[in-house]
């Protein structure tokens, strides 16, 4: 199977469990799940969480996401429990399509990593 087709059946795979679970079946996008993996990697799913927060979690989703490719490197917790990257390489400049290959390849690959896929 071509890479193309395999990721865009993981990532439909991924969006359908997630809207499954989370969404009562509606379809969710991209920056609804980078928000999912925020949520996930703060590890306090019960809390309620403002704009400002939001925002946090889906960048804190995004260092995640992109550790692997040596974008970002985990640093520390602080005291709220929050964790902490620091940049190691800068972002390729990338088209908008292009962003959205990186990151939908890298959230099938943190799924694939925590098992939530095969």
């Amino acid at each position: 199977m071509a890479r193309d087709e395999q990721l865009k059946e993981r990532w439909e795979l991924v969006v359908t469990k997630l809207s499954n679970q989370f969404a009562d079946g509606d379809t969710l996008d991209l920056d609804a799940v980078i928000y999912l993996i925020g949520v996930q990697e703060l590890g306090q799913p019960h809390l309620k969480f403002k704009k400002d927060h939001k925002l946090d979690l889906m960048h804190i989703a995004i260092c995640r996401l992109l550790e692997p490719y040596g974008y970002y490197e985990f640093d520390y917790f602080d005291d709220d429990k929050w964790p902490h990257y620091k940049v190691k390489a800068e972002l390729p400049h990338l088209k908008a399509g292009e962003q959205s290959v990186l990151m939908k390849e890298a959230i099938v690959n943190y799924f694939l990593e925590n098992e939530y896929i095969s």
